[in-house]
C-alpha cells in the first residue's frame, strides 16, 4: 500500500508538516556561523512513516486497529518526524535550544539518550514537539532526533542489523554493537575537544 492510499486526505498536510520540518533545519543551518568551516548541519533527513513501519508500531504497542487515525487515539506521536545529524555533539544541542527557543515550538518529551545512552550504545537527542503554527500543527506532535555523523552511521547499520531474525550469535553481535557504540563516543568526545582546542587558540 502506497503512502498515499494509506493516509488518504490526510497525507498532503503530512507532507507539508514533513517539509515545514526540514524548512526549520535549514534556517538553524542558515543562521550559524560557519566560521571554523565546519557547518553546525552536516544534511538533516525528514520522514513520513510508511504504512508497514506504522501499523507495525500499532501492533506492537497493543493497538488492535491499524489506521492513522488509530495511531493518533493511541498517541503515537512520531508520525511525522526528522533527523538532524551535526558534526559535533554541541551542534546537536545548539540545534535543540535554537528549536526549543522558536514561539511555534512547544516541548512535549526530551530524551536525552546521549547524556544518558540506551543500553545498546544508541545516543541521540529526541524531542517530541507540538508546532502551533504551519501545517505541522494539525499533528499532536512530530519528532526531531539530533545525533552526530559518527552515532548516525552507527545506528543506520544497528537498525538494519537488528531485522535479521536469523542471525547467528546474536548474543556476541550485541555486544559488539555496544562496544562499537562507545568507541565511537570515545573520538566524539575526542573530536570536540579538539575543536574546542582549535577554537580557544583562534
Amino acid at each position: 500500500m502506497t503512502p498515499e492510499d494509506y493516509y488518504a486526505a490526510s497525507y498532503p498536510a503530512l507532507v507539508a508538516a514533513r517539509n515545514q520540518l526540514d524548512a526549520l533545519a535549514d534556517e538553524f543551518a542558515s543562521q550559524q556561523d560557519g566560521s571554523d568551516d565546519l557547518k553546525p548541519v552536516v544534511y538533516h533527513t525528514s520522514r513520513i512513516k510508511s504504512p508497514e513501519s506504522l501499523t507495525e508500531k500499532i501492533l506492537r504497542e497493543g493497538g488492535t486497529g491499524t489506521t492513522f487515525s488509530d495511531a493518533l487515539e493511541m498517541g503515537i506521536n512520531d508520525v511525522v518526524g526528522t533527523r538532524i545529524v551535526c558534526a559535533f555533539t554541541d551542534d546537536a544541542y545548539a540545534a535543540a535550544d535554537w528549536l526549543l527557543a522558536r514561539p511555534e515550538v512547544e516541548l512535549l518529551v526530551r530524551k536525552d539518550y546521549i547524556a544518558n545512552p540506551k543500553p545498546n550504545g544508541y545516543r541521540s537527542l529526541h524531542l517530541i514537539l507540538h508546532l502551533t503554527e504551519g501545517p505541522a500543527s494539525m499533528l499532536p506532535a512530530v519528532e526531531v532526533q539530533l545525533r552526530t555523523i559518527a552515532i548516525d552511521f552507527w545506528a543506520t547499520l544497528e537498525h538494519k542489523m537488528k531485522y535479521k531474525k536469523s542471525i547467528a550469535n546474536s548474543e556476541l553481535m550485541s555486544r559488539e554493537l555496544k562496544r562499537c557504540a562507545d568507541e565511537i563516543t570515545a573520538v566524539d568526545l575526542s573530536m570536540q575537544a579538539l575543536r574546542n582546542a582549535i577554537r580557544d587558540a583562534e
